[in-house]
């Protein structure tokens, strides 16, 4: 830009109206082909090679840089000798030459200068462009004001934290907008800026390099990108809250946190378990908590000659009486089928969460619907085994043969118990144990957030609803 500035006029509007562009690629090749797409004439007019070199030296006496050229025409063939200051200086001279009305092709034999007085002539062009550069510097200060204001201002909306928080649903989206408005303004402080000192070229050539960077960092950070976007998807939906007992996918757990590229569990287990949220948010959500109702289901089976239907009825109305089984949804009992030597009856019963833990419920609602069964006299038959001995390891002595055969065998043992002899355990009413939720689990995570102050960092809120 600054070297256009110090340009001779005439040579710009010579230049101009031959239609000549200082493009390094046009060689005498090109001026070559280019006579070859025209017809050779057999005869050339009397005068006409003087009057072709007439022309190019006059063309070139009007350019600096050519006039250390020399120009001979023979038979329409031009011959270009001599020194110019810059390789690019030799392209344009065959160009030019090229272009004259009778030309056949040009034979370049051009050399740049690197002579000592060259060399100066290139300094002084330099300590101009430094005088130009340094005379354009107060524009650009104001520029780099310009931009710097711009920037500033967009600093400063973006520092409206109040108004982002009650405008977007979570304080991730908000801080997301508030980058978005950073971003925004200062982009466009740049763009002011270079069009104020008449760049508009380069800012065309930075926002498509840009372009070209962020397509290759989207490829290259592309997991990175898919996870961000689900961390903002899964705070704006909220699939769960702080606490609760959800499955994703093969992962059990209570929630601890969402932070903005994980969801951390702790495991029934006492655990920190730690999920990419891209994974969360593509993954099959089981959420234990949102339903306080919940239900269990045990199979049972009684003896094939036994009525199923009497079986069926006794186990549900055992289920209705325990203290801990909900009446609404009330228990039920299925027949599922008819196995080799028993009948299979699945048994279901309603717990409210909050006020029973489901394993302990369940674990005695088996209890009490087994011992009701086998009071009732239902037998509950066991899978029958037929064992073939070899008659050669018969006559072996086995350890502790001696000290077994003066005990009572395990079937004498089990009938004394069934006959409520001394020594038999006694029952435990199921009503008798405790079925209150276990909250170990829980209260290590409340604990623990409230230790870490989560409540900055979690996404999750619990003030607004889940889907």
């Amino acid at each position: 830009m600054f070297l256009a500035l110090v340009a001779q006029p005439a040579a710009a509007q010579l230049e101009a109206a031959l239609g000549s562009q200082a493009d390094s690629a046009s060689t005498a090749t090109d001026a070559e082909q280019a006579g070859a797409d025209q017809v050779i004439s057999d005869r050339q007019d009397a005068g006409a090679d003087e009057r072709m070199a007439m022309r190019i030296r006059g063309i070139f006496s009007e350019l600096p840089a050519f006039n250390d050229v020399k120009v001979t025409v023979r038979q329409g063939v031009v011959t270009l000798t001599g020194t110019v200051p810059e390789n690019s200086d030799i392209a344009r001279a065959e160009a030019i030459a090229g272009r004259v009305s009778g030309v056949v092709t040009v034979d370049s034999a051009l050399q740049r200068d690197l002579s000592i007085a060259a060399g100066a002539d290139t300094l002084g062009s330099l300590q101009e462009q430094f005088r130009q550069f340094a005379l354009i510097l107060p524009l650009v200060g104001i520029a780099l004001a310009v931009a710097f204001g711009i920037g500033l201002l967009g600093y400063a909306l973006a520092g409206l934290t109040a108004v982002w928080h009650r405008i977007a649903p979570n304080s991730f989206l908000a801080e997301l907008i508030a980058s978005a408005i950073r971003f925004a303004f200062v982009v466009a402080g740049l763009i002011v800026a270079l069009n104020l000192v008449g760049a508009e070229t380069l800012l065309g050539a930075v926002l498509g390099g840009a372009g070209l960077v962020g397509l290759a960092l989207g490829f290259a950070l592309r997991d990175t990108i898919e996870n961000y976007v689900a961390s903002l998807m899964l705070s704006v939906r909220q699939p769960f809250l702080p606490n609760d007992h959800v499955v994703i996918d093969s992962y059990e757990g209570r929630v601890i946190r969402l932070t903005s590229r994980a969801t951390i569990l702790m495991t029934l287990d006492g655990n920190h378990l730690r999920i990419p949220n891209s994974q969360v948010f593509k993954a099959v959500i089981l959420n234990y908590t949102r339903n306080p109702q919940r239900r269990f289901q045990f199979d049972l089976g009684v003896d094939a000659d036994d009525d199923a239907l009497a079986a069926r009825r006794l186990g549900r109305e055992t289920l209705a009486g325990l203290a801990f089984v909900l009446d609404d949804p009330g228990p039920d009992a299925r027949i599922l089928e008819v196995g080799d030597s028993n009948v299979v009856i699945r048994f279901l019963g309603w717990i409210d969460q909050e006020q029973s833990d489901w394993f302990k419920a369940q674990s005695l609602a088996i209890i009490a619907v087994k011992t009701a069964l086998e009071d009732a006299g239902f037998g509950l038959p066991e899978p029958i085994y037929r064992l073939r001995f070899d008659p050669r390891s018969a006559a072996l002595p086995y350890p502790g043969a001696a000290q077994t055969s003066e005990a009572s065998s395990p079937d004498e043992a089990g009938e004394a118990r069934l006959r409520g002899e001394k020594g038999a355990p006694a029952r435990v009413a199921p009503g008798a144990e405790d079925v209150r939720p276990a909250d170990g689990i829980r209260d290590m995570v409340e604990a623990e957030r409230a230790a870490s102050g989560s409540g900055k960092a979690d996404l999750l809120d619990e003030g607004r609803p889940v889907e």
